[in-house]
């Protein structure tokens, strides 16, 4: 998709005093529900969601997806996964991660973190009531930690193809990310278990020598001359993820395995040593919308809020939260 029209990282700032709308917050640890200014909620969110010790830019970016994300469920009236009446939105990362005013008053302003929380109202302040569009709406802002080199479509980790939700490049991970590559190890009876696969269907392609795979667009792992594929990759996302696989005879797509073997990601390469199975994950999180680790990445080359965003969700705009109420 083209890239729009290049805009302003903030449009014109509204007044100190312009109302907000506020934020009603279920807080899961206390089951207190926190009512709060927008601006402050967003200090609270990329508080939780991003270290402050990131890129300025990168934070304003976070500061504009955390609003945009709440506002969609404002203008929408979406209170979906919200145990309680009241509250507009939980502090789990099942919306967005926050934290409270309390802790940030205790442990941030008074526990030797000012400085940060100063740089963290400054990325909100520098960005106040900024939010992106799609077709003048608010759009779904999701973001995750970081990518695996490419982030995915995303029809290809959920279910609806979203024309912003699109895959593109993001090589910053690679060389800044901690953990970016992490293996896990499982023994040939556990990962069927955990996959819920017979044991007993796959005693013929259970592997009995030391195989290595390679990249990930390449594997298909035999047990032994003869036997079937223990593991095989069968088709692959636009961005470079496992779409479809078959374990043991059995087809998943690559999320399922992700969530079932409890992985980072579903971009994973793999190398069977006797009985032993090594996945080695690149990444972290579903790779829809933005890489925090890559938007720091970015913002580390000089790029600027506004650069991030647009690179991250294809084709948006941004307008002003007061602009959009007034509709």
């Amino acid at each position: 998709m083209p890239e729009a029209t290049a805009q302003p990282a903030a449009p014109e700032l509204p007044a100190a005093d312009a109302p907000q709308p506020e934020v009603s917050v279920y807080l899961s640890r206390s089951g207190q529900i926190e009512s709060l200014p927008l601006e402050d909620y967003v200090t609270g969110v990329i508080a939780a969601e991003m270290p402050a010790d990131f890129e300025l830019e990168a934070l304003k970016a976070q500061a504009v997806a955390a609003r945009t994300f709440i506002l969609r469920r404002l203008v929408a009236g979406d209170v979906s996964g919200v145990p309680v009446p009241g509250a507009n939105v939980t502090d789990t990362i099942s919306h967005q991660a926050y934290v409270s005013k309390d802790t940030l008053e205790q442990q941030w302003e008074r526990g030797g973190k000012s400085a940060a929380l100063a740089k963290l109202r400054r990325a909100v302040k520098e960005t106040r009531g900024v939010i992106m569009t799609y077709k003048g709406k608010p759009i779904t802002a999701s973001f995750f930690a970081s990518s695996g080199g490419y982030t995915e479509n995303s029809e290809d980790y959920w279910s609806a193809a979203v024309p912003y939700l699109r895959s593109v490049a993001s090589p910053w991970e690679k060389e800044i990310t901690p953990n970016f590559k992490v293996t896990y190890t499982f023994s040939t009876a556990e990962l069927l278990s955990k996959l819920g696969v017979s044991t007993a269907s796959t005693k013929d392609s259970i592997p009995v020598s030391v195989e290595s795979s390679e990249r990930v667009k390449t594997q298909s792992l035999s047990a032994s001359s003869g036997s079937s594929p223990l593991l095989k990759i069968l088709s692959m996302t636009t961005g470079h993820h496992i779409k479809e696989i078959s374990i043991g005879g059995v087809i998943f797509t690559g999320r399922e395995v992700r969530e079932k073997l409890q992985l980072r990601s579903t971009q994973f390469t793999w190398s069977i040593h006797g009985t032993q199975i090594e996945i080695t994950t690149y990444g972290n999180g579903h790779s829809v919308g933005m890489s925090q680790w890559g938007a720091n990445g970015m913002a580390r080359e000089g790029k600027t809020a506004t650069q991030i965003l647009k690179h991250y969700y294809s084709g948006v705009s941004f307008n002003q939260v007061s602009t959009l109420l007034k509709k």
